[in-house]
């Protein structure tokens, strides 16, 4: 396993396509008013931490711009294209329940969402999508703070603690926490209600 520096990974808030089940992949909805919550409570949060000054990097979609800005309360942040979340082909945009309806072969019919984002006519897939993760993580110097996607937290965070990559989408995928990784373990932080 990999040793790697501290990391604060915060996903996005619930956006209009979340709470529809709609495969977002590289296209964009905005945060609903829950989701700006879950980014008010990451700003609570992660308030300490950015006291520490770590290097903070964010995704370039609008979903996690619009978390940074509240939940990083002015903090300066880095753009990184490596920390958009995996494409999903032809299936960006649709619902769930027409992809799941298309596909009667899947296994028990549940598929993880990293499952079916994986087999996207069109999709990155899951090879290319651990290795532009990998090289985000690769490019570390010091403590960071990430805000990504569900997706991609899933598989950096399984990178991170040396899970194989058919944990990753067993992995929980909660908005409006902090999950810190250091030293292959994790602790989710949240805040109180």
């Amino acid at each position: 396993m990999k040793h790697y520096p501290k990391i604060w990974f915060l996903r996005h808030g619930q956006t209009e396509w979340n709470k529809a089940y709609r495969l977002q992949g590289q296209l964009d909805s905005p945060l609903t008013a829950q989701g700006i919550a879950d980014a008010e409570r990451q700003a609570e949060l992660i308030r300490p931490v950015l006291s520490q000054s770590p290097d903070i990097f964010v995704s370039p979609l609008g979903r996690t711009v619009q978390t940074a800005e509240i939940a990083l309360a002015g903090a300066a942040y880095r753009l990184d294209e490596r920390l958009m979340e995996i494409h999903a082909g032809v299936w960006q945009g649709r619902l769930r329940t027409e992809i799941l309806a298309e596909r009667p072969d899947w296994p028990g019919g549940q598929p993880t969402a990293l499952e079916i984002y994986e087999t996207a006519q069109g999709g990155e897939g899951l090879n290319a999508f651990q290795a532009r993760i990998r090289s985000f993580l690769e490019d570390l110097t010091g403590p960071s703070v990430v805000v990504a996607h569900g997706l991609w937290g899933q598989v950096m965070r399984a990178e991170v603690r040396g899970l194989d990559m058919a944990q990753a989408g067993h992995l929980s995928n909660d908005q409006g926490c902090v999950y810190m990784l250091e030293s292959g373990q994790e602790t989710l932080l949240q805040a109180a209600v």
